[in-house]
């Protein structure tokens, strides 16, 4: 029996961590992908491109969620995305500078 529910936990586990990749994705689809994309804003990383987010992520992810939340350059402050917890925008940050 215990070993039935440690296999159901971690399927949990994997659900959950499915819906919050499919929120992350959701939320970048509608808020980020504009600008972040080949095709959006010159001058800024863009999803997926390491090198480019490499020496900002250095700055650690408190700094990167503190920065999209003042704005920097032609990001307004919060980006695209007014409603987005700090827990979201480190989730974005991480999906656009890792692919995770």
């Amino acid at each position: 029996m215990k070993k039935l529910l440690l296999a159901l936990s971690f399927m949990a586990a994997g659900f959950a961590q499915a819906d919050v990749d499919a929120a992350t994705k959701a939320i970048y689809d509608r808020s980020c992908t504009f600008c972040h994309t080949n095709g959006g804003m010159p001058n800024i990383p863009k999803s997926g491109d390491a090198a480019a987010w490499e020496p900002r992520m250095a700055q650690g992810l408190d700094a990167m969620v503190a920065s999209v939340k003042a704005g920097k350059g032609a990001m307004p402050p919060k980006g695209m995305c007014m409603d987005c917890t700090d827990e979201q925008f480190a989730a974005l940050i991480t999906y656009m500078a890792t692919g995770k």
